[in-house]
C-alpha cells in the first residue's frame, strides 16, 4: 500500500487528487490537507467584485468533493515538512501533529507578499480572496468620480484580473452615466509585452484599452502607499480615489524546509513535475519557479502530470509524462470583443492571439464545466 499525501486545495492539488484517486487501487491511501474546505475559483472574481454573481457562484465544499472521489480530506496548516523523514507536521486545523507519507505532491501555492508595499493592507483593495473581492465591489459601488488605479506590483505574476477589472468598470461607469467624470488607469511594473509575452498580444491589448480611453503607465513600480496615492520606486507619485492592486507574490514558507527553492521562494522543479533533489516529492502550481505568469491552468496540467508520473512510481514504471509551459487566457469586456491568447513560453513562436464575443462565451463554459466535474 503507497501512502499519498497531497498539500494545498487549490487547482493543482484538487486535479492531481482527483487524478490519483482515478488512476490508483483501492489499496492506496490518498490525503488532502487544505487550509481551507471551501475552493475558490479565482478567476471568477472579478465578476464577483461587479455584481455579475455570488459568492456561492464561485466555491464549493472540498470536503464534500475529495470524499466522495475516496479522497480523505484533512483542513489544517502546513507547519513543517521533513522529506528525510517523510514526515509533515500540520497544525492550525481539525488534526494537528505529524502526518506520514510514501509519496507527497507539493501544492500549497504561492504567499501574498504584502509586506514589500508599504501600506498596502491599510490602503489598498485586490482581488486575490472571496472576501477582498466584495469589499472591493462595496467600493466600486462608491466611487462616483476621480482617478481609479488598477495595476500589480513587481512580483505579482498575475495580469489578467487587472485588465479585466479595468473594462469592466468602464463599462460599469458607462452603464451608471459616469464615465466622463473618472479617469482609468492601468499600471504595470513592465511592459504589456513583458506581461503578454507576445508583442501581437501586447498590439491587440493595448488597441483595445485605447478604445476603452483607459490610460496605460507601463514600467511602473509601486512600493509605497498612502490614503490616496501611489508611490514608485523612483518618487514619483499618483493620486487616486479608487485603488485595487496585485500584491507580489512569494513562494510558500512552507517550502523553505525542503531547501530547494529559488530567491524568490518557489520550487525547483523538472518538466515532470519532480522536485529536484528529493526522491518521491512533486510539486505543481503556483509553487513552482516557472517562468511568466501563475495561472490556473498551468496548476491544472502540473497536477495532472505529477498525478500520472506518481501512479507510474507507485506502479513500478518510469515516469514519462511531462508539462510544458503554455500560456492561455481570456481577457474579458475587452471592449466589445474578449481577448484570448495562447503562448508556449518555452518557444519564441508568436502566440495565437483571437478577439470575439465567442471567447467570453467559452470562459463561462469552462467556469460551468469545472463546478459540474470538480463539485
Amino acid at each position: 500500500m503507497a501512502n499519498v499525501l497531497i498539500l494545498g486545495g487549490g487547482f493543482s492539488g484538487v486535479v492531481a487528487a482527483e487524478h490519483l484517486a482515478e488512476q490508483l487501487g483501492d489499496e492506496h491511501q490518498i490525503t488532502l490537507v487544505s487550509r481551507s474546505r471551501q475552493f475558490i475559483f479565482y478567476p471568477a472574481l472579478v465578476r464577483l467584485a461587479f455584481g455579475k454573481c455570488s459568492p456561492k457562484d464561485v466555491s464549493f465544499d472540498l470536503r464534500h468533493t475529495m470524499l466522495n472521489r475516496r479522497v480523505n480530506f484533512v483542513e489544517a496548516e502546513v507547519a513543517h515538512i521533513d522529506p528525510f523523514e517523510r514526515r509533515v507536521t500540520i497544525a492550525h486545523g481539525e488534526v494537528e501533529g505529524k502526518l506520514p507519507y510514501d509519496y507527497l505532491i507539493f501544492a500549497l501555492g504561492r504567499r501574498l507578499a504584502t509586506e514589500k508595499i508599504t501600506g498596502f493592507y491599510e490602503h489598498a483593495h485586490h482581488l486575490l480572496n472571496v472576501d477582498k473581492a466584495i469589499k472591493f465591489g462595496r467600493a466600486i459601488n462608491e466611487f462616483k468620480e476621480g482617478r481609479a488605479i488598477l495595476g500589480q506590483c513587481f512580483g505579482a505574476r498575475l495580469p489578467v484580473p487587472v485588465y479585466e477589472s479595468a473594462f469592466a468598470l468602464a463599462r460599469h461607469l458607462d452603464k451608471k452615466g459616469q464615465r466622463d467624470r473618472v479617469r482609468i488607469t492601468v499600471v504595470s511594473p513592465e511592459t504589456i509585452e513583458s506581461d503578454l509575452r507576445d508583442a501581437n498580444g501586447a498590439i491587440a491589448l493595448k488597441r483595445a484599452l485605447e478604445n476603452q480611453q483607459i490610460e496605460l503607465l507601463e514600467n511602473v513600480r509601486i512600493t509605497s502607499l498612502t490614503q490616496n496615492s501611489a508611490i514608485t520606486n523612483n518618487g514619483e507619485a499618483f493620486d487616486f480615489n479608487l485603488l485595487m492592486l496585485v500584491p507580489p507574490f512569494h513562494g510558500s514558507s512552507a517550502a523553505h524546509y525542503l531547501n530547494v527553492t529559488d530567491e524568490d521562494g518557489y520550487i525547483q522543479v523538472d518538466a515532470m513535475m519532480r522536485v529536484r533533489g528529493h526522491e518521491r516529492i512533486y510539486a505543481v502550481g503556483d509553487c513552482v519557479a516557472f517562468s511568466g505568469p501563475k495561472m490556473g491552468h498551468m496548476a491544472v496540467r502540473q497536477g495532472e502530470v505529477a498525478a500520472l508520473n506518481l501512479a507510474a512510481e507507485i506502479a513500478g514504471h518510469e515516469p514519462t509524462s511531462e508539462y510544458f509551459h503554455e500560456m492561455r487566457f481570456v481577457i474579458d469586456e475587452a471592449g466589445n470583443d474578449a481577448l484570448y491568447l495562447h503562448k508556449d513560453i518555452w518557444t519564441d513562436e508568436p502566440a495565437t492571439v483571437r478577439t470575439s464575443r465567442f471567447w467570453t462565451w467559452a470562459k463561462r463554459m469552462q467556469q460551468k464545466y469545472w463546478e459540474v466535474t470538480h463539485s
